[in-house]
């Protein structure tokens, strides 16, 4: 019998060892651009190149990054493999390490003359991931002073500025004997953080809401493209009280979520709601006995005239925040449920259902007497029982005119699997 002289690849494949067979060039269009695009781009683009270095061309990036045919020698994939690209992003995947490396060896051929951009949409944990990675990478340029110091913000491309007041780490006796819901007082330790002087007015909020209608794209340095903004308003949403330096209000705790993860991604900061127990703790200052509102500190039913009025009008607390009783009442991270008498760290009940969730602090349209650092409202589907939308909308509340929010930065910066929690809290969330 006469052996075939000519094999197919599948015998050859069955009787040579792997590493003697040719492994196909890698495609750049096709392996290497998406790695580029989703993982480089939002840090080093032509507009904005971080380290004055784009990713964008092929010249740009062999001038500073790659040594082709020397992947070991190559910045590109030595950073990678170390786990230091993307920053504070995951670190790349096995598979796509191998095909950095290979593109490299191969001789970093780039086969489109055409600049990489970014796709054009991002899913929500993506979204946090690129984030977090400018926050990381901002947070490293900067020097943390000796103590925690207060500081002006200026949202990037606008004039318009809020003040971070530093809270310190402490313990406290959370809840009250008062009301049924404020029991039983129970120790609390939290961690250091910032909080926003005063509420978050309309001049800050307005340019979340309309930055989609304005025709603001997401700038791809900006991180916000797979930031959801809110639908246009089916109502003027101050209601005739007042827009400049006024309060905004009537956002589902959703709509502020995703305030707070904008406002991050514009200021590469990280900025969330507070938690419950951080809330009633900045709002008692580090006195034992909860204040209550005064004439002096807060806007009330009894010297409100039947509206809010312009933010930090009132004396401050004794660690300078304005209006955390009375003029709006605020937002927190927490789903309302009962207090445990157990001592606690950090505590945070994570929303599970869109009703009820907590809110705080009182507002104009309620009595001095029932705003306390330890009062508690639970939110009702009642706050949008007008709303005229079907299903109803997930970031407007036609029938909550006193209820708004401020935001806290912690000192800790917390790992981008906390951070997703923290900014889709909720059911009512983004699902992107």
């Amino acid at each position: 019998m006469r052996v075939a002289r000519s094999l197919s690849v599948a015998m050859i494949s069955a009787v040579l060892p792997c590493a003697l067979i040719a492994q196909p060039a890698v495609d750049f269009r096709k392996d290497v651009a998406p790695i580029l695009e989703s993982q480089c781009l939002v840090c080093h683009s032509v507009a904005k190149p971080a380290g004055n270095l784009s990713v964008a061309t092929r010249a740009a990036v062999v001038a500073k990054t790659v040594v082709p045919g020397k992947p070991e020698a190559s910045s590109l994939y030595t950073q990678s493999v170390a786990g230091k690209m993307p920053p504070g992003g995951p670190r790349l995947a096995t598979a796509q390490l191998e095909i950095l490396r290979r593109w490299i060896a191969e001789g970093a051929n780039w086969t489109t003359p055409v600049e990489l951009k970014l796709p054009a949409g991002i899913s929500a944990q993506e979204s946090v991931n690129r984030i977090r990675a400018r926050i990381v990478a901002k947070s490293r340029a900067l020097k943390a002073p000796a103590k925690a110091l207060a500081y002006r913000v200026t949202i990037p491309n606008t004039t318009v500025a809020f003040d971070m007041v530093p809270i310190p780490a402490g313990e406290f006796t959370m809840g009250s004997t008062e009301r049924p819901d404020e029991a039983p007082p129970h120790e609390v330790r939290v961690d250091a953080f910032w909080m926003q002087a005063h509420e978050v007015t309309w001049d800050e909020y307005r340019l979340f809401m309309f930055a989609r209608m304005a025709g603001e794209s997401g700038n791809p340095d900006d991180a916000v493209d797979g930031v959801s903004r809110p639908t246009r308003p089916y109502v003027e949403m101050s209601f005739g009280m007042g827009i400049n330096g006024f309060p905004a209000i009537s956002m589902t705790q959703h709509a502020a979520n995703k305030y707070a993860e904008w406002l991050s991604a514009k200021t590469g900061e990280f900025y969330r709601l507070p938690t419950e127990a951080e809330w009633e703790y900045a709002c008692r200052a580090g006195v034992s006995d909860a204040p209550k509102a005064n004439p002096e500190s807060a806007w009330s039913l009894e010297n409100s005239k039947g509206k809010y009025q312009p933010v930090a009008t009132r004396k401050p607390n004794a660690w300078g925040l304005y209006d955390m009783l009375g003029n709006v009442m605020e937002w927190t991270l927490d789903e309302y449920r009962p207090y445990t008498a157990s001592a606690q760290a950090n505590p945070w009940i994570r929303s599970s259902v869109p009703y009820p969730q907590v809110a705080r602090g009182g507002s104009w349209n309620d009595p001095a007497a029932s705003s306390t650092c330890t009062a508690r409202i639970a939110s009702d589907l009642s706050w949008k029982q007008q709303d005229p939308q079907l299903p109803k909308s997930i970031w407007y509340l036609t029938d909550a005119q006193w209820l708004g929010f401020r935001l806290v930065r912690p000192a800790k910066l917390p790992d981008r699997e906390a951070m997703f929690r923290y900014w889709n809290n909720g059911v009512e969330r983004d699902e992107q």
